[in-house]
């Protein structure tokens, strides 16, 4: 079962959910350090995540699926927040420069039918960034984290899906090496624990991140025709 858009709120309201939005924000701005002037959309629950790009001046909008329930974003503002069905976003074609997925390639009722729409609504050459459980980490088992719930995936899974609705991967990357506990005495020791697991345990990561292009020119898959066999008839004596 996907994570519902309260339970993210409330885990990124606790200790352990801020170091964890630090721990992920620190990579997500090393991948793209600054979008100024850029249009950014955040899928799924990426709310604790765009402030990063809105502080330098970006235009930034956050949806969350329908199954996940509504979320308001920013507090204290004028809303930026939406919700819709994930196979039917209320955007025209080629209405963002960037999008953020986040709690919701995992949460995805059918995940090719949704990269199929941010390729619809990701301008040409525009770039996805997915941030999603690793399926050989901690964190996708433990169901009081929103990375618990839902589809995890190996950075394999991921390519294969970007390939597969037109996306090229150019960039792949991990975080979250920290054990999803709520040991104060462990939290203060993340930014160590992050730096060992990278060079250590890269497989334990809590999370996979995979940066992708819009592939406007690929080619799309064509299922292969049947081959036809010449059958000859026997002749027959006359």
């Amino acid at each position: 079962m996907a994570a519902d858009a309260h339970l993210a709120a409330d885990f990124y309201g606790t200790a352990r959910g801020a170091v964890t939005a630090r721990l992920l924000r620190a990579r997500l701005v090393a991948i793209w350090p600054d979008l100024q002037g850029r249009s950014v959309l955040g899928l799924g629950y990426a709310q604790p995540y765009l402030r990063l790009w809105r502080d330098q001046g970006a235009r930034c909008v956050a949806l969350t699926p329908a199954q996940m329930g509504a979320a308001r974003w920013p507090a204290g503002a004028p809303g930026l927040s939406c919700t819709a069905e994930e196979d039917a976003l209320p955007f025209p074609d080629l209405a963002f420069d960037h999008i953020l997925l986040v709690h919701g390639l995992e949460a995805a009722e059918n995940a090719p039918r949704l990269l199929r729409e941010l390729w619809r609504v990701l301008r040409d050459e525009g770039r996805l960034l997915i941030v999603a459980p690793n399926r050989t980490g901690l964190w996708a088992y433990l169901e009081s984290t929103p990375f618990g719930h839902g589809q995890p995936y190996s950075h394999g899974q991921v390519g294969r899906l970007l390939a597969n609705t037109m996306f090229r991967v150019e960039r792949r990357d991990a975080a979250l090496y920290l054990p999803p506990t709520r040991r104060r005495v462990v939290l203060r020791g993340s930014p160590l624990l992050e730096r060992t697991g990278r060079r250590v345990a890269p497989a334990l990561a809590g999370v996979i991140l995979a940066e992708a292009v819009k592939d406007a020119y690929a080619g799309v898959p064509v299922r292969p025709s049947p081959r036809r066999r010449l059958v000859l008839a026997e002749a027959r004596a006359g």
